[in-house]
């Protein structure tokens, strides 16, 4: 006859060290960069993970029409004001219905909607057209400041989400040359973002609406397609074709 199982301690607990902050992080960017079609499983190539990472042709509208409709309304009828914002938020409030009624993911466009109408009302409030402008220079300061400062101290977010997008998670962090090119990547990024003040911000402050307005522009998707591609193709070249798989 076999002895009895001793009983089991009541309100025993899970000795499972909880995930480190910086492992959640990672996973979330990871997720997030997947979402975006950064999917190493995917056979595609770059251009057409590029086009994945923008949203498609619809993405590229969603982002370049309402700062479009906002500049060309206000260089021919600056007064009112509120035409021009008017044309920018009712652009983005059309993408978010669409999205909603087509029951496609419509966060980036909600996201879109919310950031045109904050800017809307600020330059309402203060009748300035530049501050339609200025909750995207704040973004360029907390994206540009969070990634120099994630290189700085060793955990590059570039690394953190490319960590778990390859299946190694925070590994790379123990092997020097991913980490320096996970450092210079994050670099690269910071530099987008801080070029773009450089060159807004004196812009804004100067209160030349026209020329900050076309140089949001051109400093949007033209830059970020690009440093997309530079991304992916270098992320990919630090593992061994089929090594992330292996991982996942």
């Amino acid at each position: 006859m076999s002895e009895p199982e001793p009983p089991r301690e009541s309100g025993s607990r899970d000795l499972t060290p909880p995930p480190a902050p910086s492992e959640l992080l990672g996973e979330a960017l990871g997720q997030a960069a997947r979402r975006a079609g950064l999917d190493p499983a995917a056979e595609a190539s770059t251009g057409r993970v590029v086009w994945h990472a923008m949203g498609g042709f619809r993405g590229v509208l969603e982002s370049v029409l309402p700062s479009l409709a906002f500049l060309v309304v206000y260089t021919f009828w600056p007064e009112p004001l509120w035409l021009s914002l008017v044309a920018s938020v009712g652009l983005a409030a059309v993408f978010t219905i669409l999205r909603f009624a087509q029951r496609s993911t419509p966060a980036a466009a909600l996201g879109g909607l919310i950031a045109a109408a904050v800017a809307a009302a600020l330059a309402l409030l203060t009748g300035q057209g530049e501050q339609n402008f200025l909750p995207g220079l704040i973004t360029n300061v907390v994206y540009g400041t969070a990634i120099l400062v994630s290189a700085l101290v060793g955990w590059s977010i570039i690394g953190l989400a490319g960590g778990f997008l390859m299946g190694e998670g925070t590994a790379w962090r123990e092997d020097r040359r991913k980490r320096r090119v996970y450092f210079w990547l994050a670099i690269a990024w910071a530099a987008l973002f801080y070029a773009r003040l450089a060159v807004q911000l004196p812009l804004y402050f100067a209160g030349d609406v026209q020329v900050l307005g076309a140089a949001k522009l051109i400093m949007g998707l033209p830059l970020f397609a690009p440093l997309v591609a530079v991304t992916w193709l270098t992320v990919r070249s630090l593992y061994p074709r089929g090594d992330s798989a292996d991982r996942a």
